[in-house]
């Protein structure tokens, strides 16, 4: 399965400023955007798009094969991408990156219902995938080709209606943290030879709605999508448990009306943390001090639902996946401020879910 000619409809907005970056822009950097096949109006799986010196992206391709991609990962050398198929039977899936034709490499099940999220173990040789819809969390073996290998455990989440909704290792290396939206939880799991062991369940106030986290260290971030908070986490990797302290509001002071949280991430120099409200479709920008969030501003995606977003490599530009509007927009940083810009730019893909760099 290789890579199809590109698609009508994938578009780009003119009338931009170009953007100078501090550090090596990578022109031509190959960018996959994910999408819903199975929504109306239909999403292709999986673009791939070029994005030039200005931040500007161009659509390249479709990907043949990769149904309702809704989440990616990358293996740690960035040659293969792996992608969560969202269906009720869930799989997952394996790409070849490592030239200029990408190609789909195998897809095998999830190991539950809905996969949502995944990711890499730093050692290269664990894929962990996260299961909403039986709120399953899966550990499979990857392959010496990038191949998904057989499924090494399967845990499922206490609760009547778990949903795990994020799945990712933290700092060490040594512990995988599974964050559960239904069952109001983080739950810290011990690694050893493919096997996963519960070690803690962290229980959020209920109501609260965990989506995903994110971490800088000995600090974690969690997002909140029913209550529209960030609970700053404290993180002891030598005995694997997370202290819960600061919570403050994803929105703007004077936000209203309903609003349900999807992304979180945070600037390599640990500096900024980023957040997207959907409803309010925003993204809030918080600064960091003496491991606190402050409150700094919202800034409007130009488009509706923002699922998902992401820093490109220089991280001089900020990309959001605007689920219900179908496109993905360009807000433009400020590496010294963290602060975000609207820009024009503009790139259509319907059903849009995710976006990632292979810079």
């Amino acid at each position: 399965m290789g890579v199809a000619g590109a698609t009508a409809g994938c578009a780009t907005a003119a009338g931009r400023q170009s953007v100078a970056a501090p550090h090596q822009v990578h022109d031509g950097l190959m960018t996959f955007i994910g999408s819903y096949t199975s929504s109306q109006p239909a999403g292709r799986g999986v673009d791939i798009a070029m994005r030039d010196m200005n931040g500007l992206l161009a659509p390249s391709g479709t990907l043949d094969g990769v149904a309702d991609a809704s989440f990616f990962a990358w293996s740690p050398d960035h040659k293969f991408l792996y992608a969560t198929n969202e269906q009720e039977q869930g799989t997952i899936t394996a790409i070849d990156v490592s030239t200029h034709e990408p190609r789909v490499i195998n897809t095998a099940p999830s190991g539950g219902n809905s996969p949502t999220h995944l990711s890499v173990h730093p050692s290269g040789e664990f894929l962990f995938t996260a299961n909403y819809g039986d709120g399953t969390v899966t550990a499979h073996r990857r392959n010496p080709d990038g191949s998904i290998g057989e499924n090494t455990a399967l845990v499922k989440h206490p609760g009547t209606e778990p949903h795990a909704h994020q799945v990712v290792v933290d700092p060490s290396g040594k512990w995988v943290v599974a964050v559960d939206l239904g069952a109001e939880s983080v739950f810290v799991y011990a690694f050893d030879a493919g096997k996963l062991t519960q070690h803690q369940q962290l229980t959020l106030p209920a109501g609260t709605g965990p989506r995903h986290l994110v971490f800088k260290g000995t600090t974690a971030y969690l997002l909140a999508e029913l209550n529209s908070t960030i609970t700053v986490l404290a993180w002891d990797p030598k005995t694997g448990n997370l202290t819960a302290g600061q919570v403050i509001s994803s929105r703007a002071p004077e936000a209203g009306g309903e609003n349900a949280p999807a992304e979180i991430a945070i600037s390599r120099d640990g500096q900024f943390v980023y957040a997207s409200n959907r409803g309010d479709d925003t993204i809030a920008t918080f600064g960091v001090e003496n491991g606190s969030l402050v409150f700094q501003a919202v800034t409007p995606t130009g488009g509706n639902w923002p699922r998902h977003f992401a820093l490109d490599p220089e991280e001089t530009s900020l990309f959001v996946a605007n689920q219900r509007a179908g496109t993905v927009t360009r807000l433009a940083r400020d590496t010294n401020t963290g602060a975000l810009t609207p820009t024009p730019d503009s790139y259509a893909c319907p059903s849009v879910a995710v976006i990632t760099f292979h810079g």
